[in-house]
């Protein structure tokens, strides 16, 4: 798809079309080539292409990746009568990797299962019923663990109930999974070693890459396009143009500081949650409990990632 901005503040919208090419070498505006021969002069370019992102390899930056021997099997799912009020988002912590439901609607959640690459293909290669039964098996198991975890983490329950009231909720039961929803794609960090160029930017995965475990790809890409938006209105308003170089540098200044502690944050929790040393479990399993206990705790997190 493309989206391109003429001059005369026309707006192109061309939802079937595949960018061929970006031209950056060009005296004047960046060139861009379509399928079907078109080629369009536009004032500047936005690399919102995702993770294999045609305008940064365009631009010729360095691009650090790194690859977690992971994938990430995504659905659209159907809850059970019983989850009328679908407002939590549910994350729970298996051997593999972590599988997650988003709330949609009443009725309707995102899937988001990162595991093996091996367990990935297999799920994707099951019936749309016996994908449904393994994905309510690994949300309700229990899966074996250290004795001595299993104890402390029966006390924290105890006290944590006792002391507020809270116990623990059962997630809700899947009952179909939306035909042809079913998809996987490799997980990975990456990030690029520079957001702007002359007439170019990157957001979003064009930008950066991290794993789902946090939810924090899309979070991190609607920050991007907020402060992009900002500070082009304040470029636009000073009479500098869109394409001003000082002010997209900016707003890469800006991202960075704000991206780089949360991808650092991210990467780490995907290592925490990789090991299977007992006294790492033990700590995370205590640390996640606690926290998800504590409102205060939650709404700082779940601030800071919205910010």
């Amino acid at each position: 798809m493309a989206i391109l901005v003429l001059p005369l503040s026309e707006l192109l919208f061309l939802p079937s079309s595949i960018v061929l090419l970006i031209d950056l070498t060009t005296p004047g505006p960046p060139l861009a080539s379509l399928e079907f021969n078109y080629t369009y002069a536009i004032p500047w370019a936005v690399g919102a292409d995702g993770y294999n992102s045609l305008v940064r390899r365009t631009m010729g930056v360095d691009n650090f990746t790194l690859a977690y021997d992971q994938m990430g099997v995504v659905a659209t799912l159907k809850l059970g009568g019983a989850a009328a009020n679908n407002v939590t988002a549910w994350q729970r912590f298996l051997p593999t990797g972590p599988v997650a439901l988003l709330p949609l609607n009443d009725e309707m959640s995102s899937l988001v299962w990162s595991t093996s690459v091996s367990e990935a293909k297999r799920l994707l290669h099951l019936d749309d019923h016996s994908f449904v039964a393994a994905l309510n098996e690994a949300l309700t198991k229990s899966y074996p663990r250290n004795n001595v975890i299993e104890e402390v983490l029966k006390n924290v329950n105890s006290f944590i109930t006792s002391t507020t009231g809270q116990r623990l909720e059962q997630p809700p039961l899947v009952e179909a999974v939306v035909e042809k929803s079913r998809a996987a794609f490799p997980l990975g960090l990456g990030h690029t070693s520079t957001y702007v160029g002359h007439g170019v930017c990157l957001i979003g995965d064009a930008a950066h890459r991290v794993h789902p475990l946090a939810g924090q790809g899309v979070n991190l890409g609607f920050g991007d396009v907020q402060c992009l938006t900002d500070v082009l209105a304040d470029a636009n308003y000073s009479g500098l143009g869109l394409n001003n170089l000082a002010q997209l540098v900016k707003y890469e200044q800006e991202r960075l500081r704000h991206n780089v502690p949360v991808i650092l944050t991210t990467h780490g929790l995907q290592r925490l949650y990789t090991t299977d040393f007992p006294p790492i479990v033990g700590l995370r399993s205590i640390g996640l409990t606690i926290t998800n206990s504590l409102p205060p705790v939650k709404k700082f997190l779940m601030n800071y990632a919205m910010s």
